[in-house]
């Protein structure tokens, strides 16, 4: 798949996302805590997904992905800890601090997939650089 069909997958699967966060405000709470388990689930999924990608491609991914793959998933493992530990308690202060926290966590993560997408895009478009250059050298008179 081309660097650029990737970027438009990622846009769509934007798109999905604010879809459905938009519908979340209108559904019923089983249906929610429905929707909840299986965005998790799909997350999960992803996660292990990418996490194999890295570890096939180790030796043609950075270094310095690997880090980050490590990371996210360590943080990954925090925050959901977090989350399922902050559903046990029922207190009304309890609940109301662990939304509060629910929604400062899910805006940092938009800012954190917004930063994603940053990388993202430079990413490829160096990537389509670096090719070009490539290419360029291949096509000169002393390297052909």
């Amino acid at each position: 798949m081309a660097l650029s069909d990737q970027l438009t997958r990622l846009a769509d699967r934007a798109k999905q996302a604010e879809d459905r966060a938009a519908a979340a405000q209108h559904k019923a709470k089983a249906d929610l805590e429905q929707e909840v388990d299986d965005a998790r689930a799909a997350a999960q999924t992803q996660a292990q997904n990418l996490s194999a990608t890295a570890d096939a491609d180790a030796a043609k991914v950075s270094d310095w992905w690997n880090d980050v793959q490590r990371t996210w998933n360590q943080h990954i493992a925090t925050v959901r800890q977090n989350i399922d530990t902050k559903k046990s308690e029922i207190d009304l202060d309890k609940a109301e601090s662990r939304a509060d926290d629910a929604e400062a966590d899910a805006l940092f993560a938009v800012d954190y997939a917004y930063s994603a997408i940053d990388e993202a895009e430079y990413a490829v478009l160096d990537a389509t650089l670096a090719r070009m250059e490539a290419d360029e050298l291949a096509s000169t008179p002393a390297n052909a």
